[in-house]
């Protein structure tokens, strides 16, 4: 289905709800110390700059760059180095979504031309690569009254792939696959190198560093595998952050079972009200039945915003809020394609 039809029914509820508690824009007071509480126009360094040492341990290693003049290599392997990272490191845009602009660098002269076509006065957040094949996404929520925490849903992400089958070449196992098949189409991507190189039969040939479905990643529903302690292990993260009650932590794993038991996985990530319950679009799950999951995070949201504006806190003005998406989607056309 197209986004547009999908975002309908969506946009519906939100409206009427936005009539039951008097504001369109409520959900941004569910994250105070967020810009628009984590809605849209936030930095990715805004989740990161406040957390104590629990949520930096479990925080992959990061260092912000400044795109406001430009850079020399050696200013950059001196920035690099001083936050203690080294190659292959993922860069990505601090402002952003979707993994546009997200890419694996594997040398200082890939990430000097990274930032050379990066817009300018952004910031470039450089991170640790973890090479763990297992990406989750954890929706994580707080009744701000009682302090009750839960994960509302839980979201394996698979990297698009293609198996070979000993006689036809990558090009046309991608074009033959309906799923990897949109990694050609997307606008913003760098495909790989689409040569005649045939893979081996049975050979599994991951094709992009992100996993976003806009280039044919795979989104699991893996809710029901939630445990007690996963959820304790998140929430000790969250409030270890500045007023963060809603959103979602991407992270990377080994072993699904230990991330199950709350262990073994490391934060890549961050997003806050507007993070998608991505859980939702698992291909076994039904429209309606995804449609009601996003509509009770909506719910969710609504109800966290209206007990922290009964505590004080402002919800964002509807066009403050139009000035930030269009911010960021403008600067999202700039970004240099993901890989």
């Amino acid at each position: 289905m197209p986004k547009w039809l999908i975002c309908v029914p969506l946009t519906v509820q939100w409206l009427w709800l936005a009539l039951i508690y008097r504001s369109a824009t409520l959900p941004s007071c569910a994250n105070p110390a967020l810009t628009a509480g984590g809605l849209v126009g936030e930095g990715k360094l805004e989740y990161f700059s406040g957390m104590g040492a629990v949520a930096r341990a479990a925080t992959a290693p990061f260092v912000g760059i400044s795109t406001a003049a430009p850079l020399t290599q050696d200013q950059l392997a001196a920035r690099v180095a001083e936050a203690g990272l080294a190659f292959p490191l993922i860069a990505k845009p601090d402002l952003g979504l979707c993994g546009f602009g997200v890419r694996r660098v594997d040398s200082l002269t890939e990430l000097a031309a990274y930032v050379a076509a990066f817009p300018r006065d952004q910031t470039v957040v450089l991170q640790t690569y973890l090479a763990q094949e297992g990406e989750a996404g954890i929706f994580y929520a707080r009744d701000p009254a009682t302090g009750r925490a839960s994960i509302t849903g839980l979201a394996l992400r698979f990297f698009p792939r293609v198996t070979g089958d000993g006689v036809r070449s990558l090009k046309a196992l991608i074009e033959a696959d309906p799923r990897a098949r949109r990694l050609l189409g997307s606008p913003r991507h760098e495909a790989p190198a689409l040569h005649e190189q045939v893979p081996p039969a049975g050979q599994s040939v991951r094709l992009a560093t992100i996993g976003s479905t806009r280039v044919g990643g795979l989104y699991r529903d893996a809710t029901a595998l939630v445990t007690p302690r996963l959820t304790a292990a998140v929430d000790a993260i969250a409030r270890d952050m500045p007023l963060f009650y809603c959103g979602r932590f991407d992270v990377r794993f080994e072993r699904l079972d230990e991330l199950c038991e709350g262990r073994g996985f490391t934060i890549i990530e961050i997003n806050g009200a507007g993070s998608e319950a991505i859980h939702a679009w698992d291909p076994r799950i039904g429209l309606w039945q995804g449609l009601r999951m996003v509509f009770a995070k909506q719910r969710l949201l609504f109800s966290i915003g209206d007990q922290l504006r009964r505590a004080g806190v402002r919800p964002i003005g509807l066009l403050a809020l139009a000035r930030l998406n269009r911010k960021q989607q403008v600067l999202i056309a700039q970004y240099p394609p993901s890989n």
